[in-house]
């Protein structure tokens, strides 16, 4: 009798780990995936030309958000790590028409559209965000364990190009999560992250910023 229990004790041991093999290890194996064919170098080099290009239209563009570009220095940002560059599988909503109340940083509201669910491992939990669209575009509005403190607490934005989902998969890259204007410009009136896109963890890419209000 507890020979029985022991063999169906083992048994389901055995379908849980495979089970565990094919829906983890393949999400952990795909993350990796979306930064192992990237030398280091290559992509921190990469990472620096386009904020080179960044910080250039805030110095010179009559489009940027800095009034007083004189005093402009550049943004401030952690630096580049593959570690924040993950794969995630895209859960689109069945409903393709749900919308999503998004309140503005000037006490306005906008409308959304509830585009699917972002679900990712980092750190060795797996977190999910919802990815919205507006006016066409899609980008994930978030926040995380360094908002307020190391980045701005109205939080950060990552913006997702449609054709990069491919089979249901997208790589997340939080290396190039940004502030938006609303953080370095009062005039500009900017969505605020829905409650459920706040991670616990402490994601330490992309823009930072210091309060000079």
């Amino acid at each position: 009798m507890f020979r029985n229990r022991f063999l169906q004790f083992g048994l389901l041991i055995t379908v849980l780990g495979v089970l565990y093999f094919i829906f983890f290890d393949n999400d952990s194996a795909s993350s990796a995936g979306a930064s192992e064919n990237i030398p280091p170098e290559t992509y921190r080099r990469q990472v620096g030309d386009e904020r080179q290009k960044k910080d250039d239209f805030f110095r010179t563009s009559s489009d940027s958000p800095v009034s007083d570009k004189t005093a402009f220095r550049g943004l401030l940002y952690f630096p580049p790590d593959l570690t924040y560059r993950v794969s995630a599988r895209v859960e689109p909503f069945a409903d393709k028409s749900q919308k999503l109340i998004v309140r503005m940083s000037d006490g306005s509201e906008e409308v959304y559209t509830k585009y699917a669910h972002a679900a990712f491992s980092l750190e060795g939990q797996v977190h999910r965000l919802l990815m919205l669209q507006h006016d066409g575009n899609l980008s994930i509005l978030f926040r995380d364990a360094t908002s307020g403190k190391e980045t701005y607490g109205g939080g950060r934005y990552i913006d997702i190009e449609a054709d990069a989902i491919e089979n249901n998969r997208v790589v997340l890259d939080f290396n190039a999560a940004y502030n938006p204007y609303c953080a370095y410009n009062p005039e500009y009136a900017c969505p605020l992250p829905p409650a459920e896109n706040t991670l616990p963890v402490a994601i330490r890419a992309g823009e930072k910023y210091v309060d000079s209000h």
